[in-house]
């Protein structure tokens, strides 16, 4: 008996503490959310449950969920806060002031057994998710090497993950690979590989059809590893054997992190995008130095101060471009 009275008495305060949306309030809770993030009519909207919200006592808090049938991507839920008097709604966002975002994602980004360039015992780290066959990343990596290693190679440690967007370069996954095949041997002879594709696109874009660009492709790898005096046996087993599994782990941190398009850079952490001036590429290293306790170097006049796009997966209609999104 007094097990069942602390059941019923439990199930009375979860209702108190946690309720259904009125329909009413629902619908223009609805109605103002699609307005206000454009939303298309195949997306659904579910509102609830209301609770009393503990840092606001003349508001509720409700949650909506924004989701896609048919869609792999997860739903997205937004919590609220609805004035009790239903005619007011406020979205806020809470930050957790006991947690370093930029370290969290640093720590969610496998560095171990890639290539480096610059300091390996720096306190700031520049990690590049690249695409070989991005021209935009071609520009970026010009400008990286060796316009920004020149000026930070003593106080900066750069290192390179694959994001390679195959939907639009269809020979990035197979260049990402023979450059990790290149990696397993020598440092010096993968960042030779992306110097060299890098600055060459054009000579494997030129080959006509998708084989005789990955027949290149592997012709300038093989190349690399004489010139480097790798073990070319095993090189040869590895461009022949196209084992993707490094490069899809990649991108799934990537996914992990937020890359949405190449090139995406994080400097400690802080998220810098392709779109952004060479001088707020400085700007952001030059941040991380001064957080680190390590000096600033000298900057040379910047003589190409514009901007590197960066490449976005391909859209339709007429709306821009929708950032390379994975599902």
């Amino acid at each position: 008996m007094l097990r069942r009275s602390l059941s019923v008495l439990l199930l009375i305060c979860l209702g108190c503490s946690a309720q259904s949306v009125p329909p009413d309030t629902a619908r223009v809770i609805e109605r103002q959310v699609r307005s206000f993030y454009h939303l298309p009519s195949e997306v659904e909207v579910s509102i609830g449950p209301m609770s009393p919200s503990p840092d606001f006592p003349a508001y509720d808090t409700v949650r909506v969920t924004v989701s896609t049938p048919g869609s792999k991507e997860a739903p997205h839920t937004l919590d609220f806060l609805l004035a009790k008097d239903r005619k007011s709604m406020i979205r806020l966002t809470r930050f957790d002031l006991t947690k370093d975002p930029s370290a969290e994602v640093m720590s969610k980004l496998n560095l171990k057994d890639r290539p480096t360039r610059g300091n390996k015992d720096a306190k700031v780290v520049l990690v590049n998710f690249d695409d070989f066959q991005c021209p935009f990343c071609s520009h970026m990596h010009t400008t990286l090497f060796p316009q920004i290693l020149k000026e930070y190679g003593d106080r900066v440690l750069f290192v390179y993950k694959d994001y390679p967007l195959e939907e639009i370069h269809p020979w990035a996954v197979h260049a990402a690979i023979n450059a990790n095949c290149l990696a397993e041997q020598g440092n010096d002879a993968y960042w030779d590989f992306a110097d060299y594709i890098h600055g060459n696109q054009r000579e494997v874009n030129s080959e006509k059809g998708r084989e005789a660009q990955f027949a290149k492709l592997d012709q300038i790898t093989l190349l690399q590893g004489q010139q480097h005096n790798l073990d070319m046996s095993k090189l040869q087993s590895c461009v022949k054997a196209q084992k993707n599994s490094a490069v899809l782990a990649s991108i799934k941190e990537g996914d992990a992190v937020g890359v949405s398009a190449t090139p995406t850079l994080f400097v400690n952490g802080e998220e810098i995008d392709g779109a952004l001036p060479v001088a707020e590429v400085r700007a952001a290293l030059d941040r991380a130095l001064v957080q680190a306790g390590v000096p600033v170097p000298a900057h040379p006049q910047d003589s190409a101060a514009g901007s590197v796009p960066a490449t976005p997966a391909p859209s339709s209609g007429s709306a821009p471009p929708a950032p390379a999104k994975r599902n």
